[in-house]
């Protein structure tokens, strides 16, 4: 398959579907519905909701069924962007190649703006005029697994330790691996988790692309660390070097930076090995998965 052309169509889709379920800057409060599209409209690759729709077909199931809570994956991820930013937090300028939400919108709103996207995200995935033939045991199962993974057992708990880490001399490698495995690798395992389950998977259907979910979350998260040293800003859309700067507890940071890409590479084949119970219908996650360790930005 030609993952570039598979990618920009999936994209498309996705973005037509957000454009759809956001709240229009025309509706009131004009402010906070510009900043949420503002953010979400930024030129995000859309890896989770492609993944979540991706994982739903490999299982057999219909990616149509699953737009609505793929959606509300990436509505979730841009709040966690938005408010990761922000002066209190990381304090950056840039996302994504534009000045990031609180620069354009101002603090208040752009923590508003990242409070209404989450909140929306679950609205969507429990709106009954998109979810209609969905099974109401799964469609719950989903929630769940997306609020596990967004909280603080999940993303929110990564971030927690994240910060608390920043500078401290001789982090560890547990912490680093608890770090990444919550702060993004949850969300991205979340993804495949719940397209799975739209899609009707159990057993060991299920328990392959959860694992492969795992994997490749990790891997994601340390090829972030290594774009950080080896990419450019325009590469990579933000500071580089922000997290050797501000002394972040990464994966080059602890195992040095050869190891730390023999270490995503490793995540990589261990995604790619839990998909071999499947055919060509995994051959979308499997290529995301290699993306995922030899992307650019």
């Amino acid at each position: 398959m030609d993952l570039k052309i598979y990618l920009k169509e999936q994209c498309a889709y996705v973005d037509a579907a957000l454009d759809r379920f956001l709240p229009k800057e025309t509706e009131l409060p004009h402010t906070v519905h510009k900043a949420m599209r503002y953010s979400v409209f930024a030129g995000g690759k859309r890896v989770r909701p492609i993944l979540m729709l991706a994982a739903c077909e490999t299982v057999g199931g219909d990616a149509r069924s699953a737009i609505p809570a793929a959606c509300a994956m990436e509505m979730i991820h841009t709040y966690s962007l938005i408010h990761d930013d922000l002066p209190a937090m990381d304090d950056d300028d840039f996302r994504r190649g534009n000045p990031t939400n609180h620069k354009v919108f101002g603090e208040a709103i752009a923590i508003l703006a990242g409070d209404a996207l989450l909140t929306e995200a679950f609205k969507l995935t429990s709106d009954l005029r998109f979810v209609e033939g969905a099974n109401p045991t799964g469609l719950l199962a989903v929630i769940h697994e997306i609020a596990t993974c967004a909280g603080s057992g999940g993303m929110v708990g990564g971030q927690v330790i994240d910060m608390e880490s920043e500078g401290l001399p001789d982090i560890d490698l547990p912490t680093v691996q608890y770090i990444h495995t919550h702060k993004t690798g949850a969300l991205i395992k979340a993804s495949v988790v719940a397209g799975a389950l739209l899609g009707g998977a159990s057993g060991k259907k299920l328990a392959a692309v959860t694992r492969y979910g795992e994997a490749a979350g990790l891997a994601f998260q340390i090829a972030d660390d290594i774009l950080d040293i080896e990419g450019t800003t325009e590469e990579i859309g933000k500071d580089a070097g922000s997290d050797q700067a501000r002394g972040k507890a990464t994966y080059p940071a602890v195992m040095g930076l050869a190891a730390a890409k023999e270490e995503a590479r490793a995540m990589m084949d261990e995604a790619l090995r839990a998909l071999d119970i499947f055919g060509a219908e995994a051959d979308p996650l499997r290529e995301i998965a290699r993306y995922i360790v030899l992307r650019k930005n």
